[in-house]
């Protein structure tokens, strides 16, 4: 998919809106918080070995319990592939739906206009998008123990990188994790594919970005230790007092993951991080450790791997711009237990400094708040976020960390933008009664906070997020939906400008050009039940009143795009847009895609594809993802690849990707 440039008119009918109004009367009007320092969380690199096991050891205690590491209190809950080059018959074509232009995703399938390339049953396959035929396809490495695994593609040139994820990551949130391990496959893709190589490392992936040809990613393992069945009836702290034992006995091998390398040849090599290249936060828990890769597809699998380097620390989000990557740590779920008296009191966490109004706010204000911890209570409700440079090749350098109360909704909550870094998170309080949703403003080059605006859905948590430039979109639900619209541009005094409150909610917020925003969610009734799917125009370009100019309601069903940006298809040429749809109302279950008309006014419906049904069932397999090609809408399912003309929906082809 084609990445709209940010809409110029947003800003100049910003810049007019914000000379014209004046503050909003009503009570339930958010209000700027007085700033709220964290503190710093600066990386500290480690000396040497000795330093770097001491360290884990003595953090990795501090933080073990009954159960080991975790247990039942904790549960884990053209931006276009870079392609050959290109002909004058190469065919008008969309790529994946991407957060920021010039940084490629992961995803389903992929295409350069002529090829497309995708993964199923551990099998690669390539079809010409000109007779609309599989041309070649390639057994990858592990395809027997891996049965029916999906995989993520990234493409560039005549290169992919495939990458199988041993489960958690990204696949959690398709709903399982697929069998296997951990493994990244590097083809080459001209005439007949072939593996080049296969990186192995021990951990589970998190997320991957490619700029240019290199392609950054980011796995997450815990220590490797065992730790002793003690019988149940020992109380809980004297087996969380043997675990800890067992932490400070532990080697350095332990935290270190290793990685596996295998080239064309077959020839393995096994590599872990190197002492020197792991650092740390200040405050760290010792349980888990991040280690990110560098592979420049062009390149190869060279003498240097994949150039990894380690964080003593968790991660669960990836974000990346063409000059820096970002991986974010969301707080633990919490649950309550009894607690334990440890071999060693663990500090108390350390609350947030009292937040004291600047004199030139006015008083009072009500900051965001944040868990307030208890012996037993929940730890600071806190993300961490940390930034690495990715603008020269090799191994990204750490740039800094900090971090920000409350949790993030996905990477959409991140945005990087003329040397600040946003950041829209939702605070909900020790007891869950309550919660209350704002964007921190960061510097770029520190990551300390220089402004930021909350009291945004109070009782409510937020659902979707999109910055534009220096505007921010924040869309927050309970029983209704407001759709905040914010003032970025001045970064120590970010504003709220506008409201909008409108039944359900939008999941997905897509620009469409010329201030106009494309909501993807759930209507719901005025008590806040989900009634089906609606797609939503927004007109935005007055940012003191936002307002809906079309709505498309389709009762009883849900889509992908909700969750999934790249379930979303905007075709800006012709208006078209495309989103999984299953419906399930009144006992009849159906799965397709819905092909929508959007023009400046109006979102209408085309109609609907859906693919055969295979002969063990009755229902058409769910459609994941489509693509724009020349004059065509191509969509894909477990099952095959359909090609569907734009304008008629009439059916041109069917193609079988079964094993």
């Amino acid at each position: 998919m084609k990445t709209l440039t940010r809409p110029v008119l947003v800003a100049a009918a910003l810049a007019t809106a914000l000379a014209a109004c004046t503050p909003a009367p009503q009570d339930d009007r958010p209000v700027t918080p007085p700033r709220q320092s964290l503190g710093a969380i600066r990386l500290v690199a480690y000396n040497g070995c000795d330093d770097l096991l001491a360290g884990l050891r003595a953090k990795a205690a501090e933080n073990v319990g009954p159960w080991g590491f975790g247990g039942p209190q904790i549960m884990y809950m053209e931006d276009a592939t870079a392609a050959r080059a290109k002909t004058a018959e190469t065919p008008d074509h969309s790529t994946t739906n991407t957060h920021e232009a010039g940084v490629d995703e992961p995803d389903l399938v992929k295409t350069d206009g002529d090829r497309v390339y995708t993964v199923s049953g551990g099998t690669l396959r390539i079809i010409d998008t000109a007779t609309r035929k599989v041309t070649a396809s390639l057994d990858l490495p592990g395809k027997d123990e891996r049965g029916y695994a999906p995989a993520d593609l990234l493409v560039s040139g005549e290169r992919a990188l495939i990458l199988f994820q041993g489960g958690g990551g990204p696949a959690m949130k398709r709903g399982f994790a697929p069998p296997g391990e951990t493994r990244y496959v590097l083809v080459d893709l001209a005439g007949q594919p072939k593996v080049l190589g296969t990186i192995k490392p021990e951990g589970t992936h998190v997320d991957a970005r490619m700029v240019g040809s290199t392609v950054r990613f980011v796995t997450r393992s815990q220590p490797d230790i065992t730790f002793p069945q003690t019988r149940d009836q020992l109380p809980e702290a004297e087996r969380t007092r043997i675990n800890q034992q067992v932490v400070r006995r532990a080697p350095l091998e332990a935290w270190l993951p290793k990685i596996e390398i295998t080239d064309a040849s077959g020839t393995v090599r096994k590599e872990s991080v190197p002492c020197e290249r792991v650092s740390h936060p200040a405050g760290y828990s010792g349980t888990s450790l991040l280690t990110l890769h560098s592979l420049d597809l062009s390149q190869g699998l060279t003498a240097a791997g994949s150039s990894p380097i380690g964080l003593a620390a968790d991660g669960d989000i990836v974000y990346g711009t063409g000059q820096s990557l970002y991986v974010a740590s969301n707080p633990h779920w919490w649950f309550p237990i009894q607690p334990a008296v440890v071999e060693e009191s663990a500090p108390t966490p350390s609350g947030q400094e009292s937040a004291v109004a600047p004199a030139t706010e006015p008083a009072p204000v009500e900051p965001m708040p944040t868990a307030t911890p208890t012996p037993s209570g929940p730890p600071p409700e806190e993300t961490e976020v940390h930034r690495f440079d990715v603008s020269k090749p090799g191994a990204p350098a750490y740039v800094a960390s900090g971090k920000v109360p409350g949790r993030l909704l996905n990477q959409y909550s991140l945005s990087e933008h003329d040397g600040h870094l946003r950041v829209a998170t939702t605070v909900t309080s020790a007891d869950g009664d309550t919660s209350v949703s704002g964007v921190h403003v960061l510097a770029a080059d520190t990551l300390a906070e220089v402004g930021q605006v909350g009291g945004l859905g109070k009782g409510e948590r937020i659902y979707s997020v999109r910055f534009i430039g220096p505007v921010g979109y924040v869309v927050t639900f309970r029983q209704v939906d407001p759709l905040y619209t914010l003032d970025l541009r001045d970064p120590a005094k970010p504003a709220v400008t506008g409201e909008l409150k409108i039944t359900g909610y939008s999941a997905y917020l897509h620009p469409s050009g010329d201030g106009k925003l494309i909501g993807i969610g759930q209507e719901a009734s005025d008590k806040g039940r989900t009634l089906g799917t609606q797609v939503s125009l927004f007109d935005v370009r007055d940012p003191a009143a936002p307002r809906r100019l079309s709505q498309l309601f389709q009762k009883d069903s849900g889509s992908e795009a909700e969750w999934d940006p790249h379930a979303f298809l905007y075709w800006p040429k012709t208006g078209t847009a495309v989103i999984p749809l299953s419906s399930y109302g009144e006992g009849v279950q159906r799965s397709g895609a819905m092909v929508l008309k959007i023009t400046d006014s109006e979102v209408s419906k085309v109609g609907m594809i859906e693919h055969p049904a295979d002969r063990n069932s009755a229902y058409p397999p769910g459609i994941q993802r489509s693509m724009m090609i020349g004059d065509s809408i191509w969509t894909f399912s477990y099952a095959g690849a359909q090609v569907n003309d734009a304008a008629t929906l009439d059916r041109q082809a069917w193609i079988p990707l079964g094993s």
